[in-house]
C-alpha cells in the first residue's frame, strides 16, 4: 500500500517578511519530519509574495494527485491576505479537486492537520 501524499501551501520565510527567518525555517523543517511519524509523503510548496504565487501552487497541484493539501495559517490567518486564501482554496478545488484540504496552526503541527483530514 502507498502512503498517503499530502502538499503543504505556505510561505516561503526568507522571501516574506518575518520576525526571525531562520526559526521559521527551522518550524517548517520540524514540521516535515513530522509526517513520517503518520506514515504520510509530504512536500512543501512554500511562496514568496510575487506575480508567481499562483502558477507557483498550480505547479504544485498538478504535479502529482494529492490525497491532502494542508493550507498554512501564513496565508489563512491575516486578513490582509482573505483574497489569496480564497484562491488556494479554488486552486485546490480546480487541481485536487479529490484532496482533503487542511488547515493547521503552525508548521509544526500541518503532520497532524493531515492526518486529521485524512482520517475524517
Amino acid at each position: 500500500m502507498t502512503q498517503p501524499t499530502v502538499l503543504v501551501i505556505g510561505f516561503d520565510p526568507y522571501q516574506v517578511p518575518v520576525s526571525d527567518q531562520d526559526a521559521v525555517a527551522a518550524a517548517l523543517d520540524r514540521g516535515q519530519a513530522r509526517f513520517a511519524e503518520f506514515d504520510l509523503e509530504a512536500e512543501n510548496c512554500l511562496l514568496g509574495l510575487n506575480d508567481q504565487i499562483e502558477s507557483d501552487a498550480t505547479a504544485a497541484l498538478k504535479t502529482r494527485p494529492w490525497d491532502c493539501v494542508v493550507i498554512g495559517g501564513g496565508i489563512r490567518k491575516p486578513p490582509e491576505a482573505l483574497e489569496l486564501f480564497e484562491l488556494m482554496v479554488n486552486l485546490v478545488r480546480k487541481y485536487a479537486p479529490q484532496a482533503a484540504i487542511a488547515f493547521n496552526t503552525s508548521p509544526e503541527d500541518s503532520a497532524n492537520a493531515a492526518a486529521r483530514a485524512l482520517a475524517a
